[in-house]
């Protein structure tokens, strides 16, 4: 039995080098070789069959994207292109990138490329028509990301952003209702542009937050914001609870472009802001810089809606903050009682380390 295994290896090392000049992959031999062949579609094939089964989110973030691979490579097969040609198409990309007042190189169009990519080759490994040993998309890195320079603002910054959105353009009403709304709840534009009117609770002072990748949760807001939805809504909206609840005074509802047009002009009134391209995120930041100080790292994620498990360690399962403690912390930033805060002895009672950035 012993004198066997020597006889065995010798073998397997025979027949790999064999199938190694055959160029014949040991998985090749598993298929039935009464199967037809596998059709590898082109990329104008099947890039939109992709698009029609991913999220809204994911194809809003990769059309573009998708649109540029197809005038590149539209009459090409999926298993045509290598790593090094992904690679060179990002490098493409990245240096005919519009250039923007907030660009950085074009590292953002050459990692979205990538990504949109291996979107595309992940549903095609899927499918069966490549192997995920030969998915091209998978062996390319993308680029190393910059750190962000986004900050939180200061006190008297954020007080001066409130007064130019709300005493200039041609709805200040609905603008400083976006400041406040981002403001107390850190929440993503995408977030405030998904709120519909079911998704308020006025009793307990809760909005529903759908944001990307799918996450929703139940945020806490003041009882004056809450006021101010309650009647943005009963004077643009109407009978249907299912549509937008942010809309422009005819009704229409709002898209990003409000957003942009609403930092452009804050922007001409405060250089700085223009100067270091402030955005709806900062105030984002802003807030959560400050519940984490104030409170704890487990509130402050907790408050931005943050679930997933890749940038925390196992601990966070245990000491994760409840809906209540995050109510706790917007009471603490708008001065505001909250229905969902409970009274506590003056022992227990908890007092936060650090002012509200809110301009009083």
């Amino acid at each position: 039995m012993t004198g066997s295994i020597p006889q065995r290896n010798a073998q397997l090392e025979t027949l790999r080098d064999l199938l190694q000049q055959l160029g014949v992959q040991p998985e090749q031999l598993l298929a039935d070789p009464m199967a037809p062949p596998v059709v590898v579609p082109t990329f104008n094939e099947y890039v939109w069959q992709v698009a029609e089964a991913v999220s809204p989110g994911t194809k809003r973030a990769y059309h573009s994207y998708w649109r540029r691979i197809c005038h590149h490579w539209g009459s090409r097969r999926l298993d045509e292109p290598t790593p090094l040609e992904i690679k060179r198409l990002a490098e493409t990309i990245r240096t005919d990138v519009v250039v923007r007042r907030n660009a950085r190189g074009g590292r953002t169009a050459a990692e979205h490329l990538i990504a949109a990519m291996r979107c595309i080759y992940r549903h095609a490994v899927m499918d069966g028509l490549i192997a995920e040993t030969d998915n091209p998309a998978a062996k390319v890195a993308k680029p190393r990301r910059l750190a962000s320079t986004r900050r939180a603002i200061p006190e008297t910054q954020l007080a001066a952003i409130v007064d130019i959105a709300g005493s200039t353009g041609n709805d200040p009403e609905l603008d400083s209702l976006l400041i406040r709304l981002h403001t107390e709840t850190a929440c993503r534009r995408g977030g405030a542009l998904a709120l519909r009117p079911r998704d308020l609770d006025p009793d307990q002072c809760l909005i529903y937050l759908r944001e990307k990748g799918g996450t929703s949760r139940w945020q806490p807001v003041s009882p004056t914001l809450m006021r101010h939805l309650l009647a943005h809504h009963r004077e643009r909206g109407d009978s249907n609870r299912d549509g937008s609840l942010l809309r422009y005074r005819g009704g229409r509802p709002l898209t990003y472009r409000r957003y942009d047009h609403l930092w452009h002009r804050i922007g001409t009134h405060l250089p700085w802001v223009a100067a270091q391209h402030v955005s709806t995120h900062w105030l984002r930041h802003t807030t959560l810089t400050w519940v984490e100080r104030a409170f704890s790292y487990a509130v402050a994620r907790a408050y931005a809606g943050h679930t997933g498990k890749n940038d925390v360690g196992t601990t966070m399962t245990y000491v994760r903050a409840e809906i209540q403690e995050v109510a706790a912390a917007l009471a603490a930033l708008t001065t505001e009682p909250h229905p969902l805060t409970m009274p506590t002895t003056d022992a227990d009672d908890r007092q936060p380390t650090a002012r509200s950035p809110l301009p009083t």
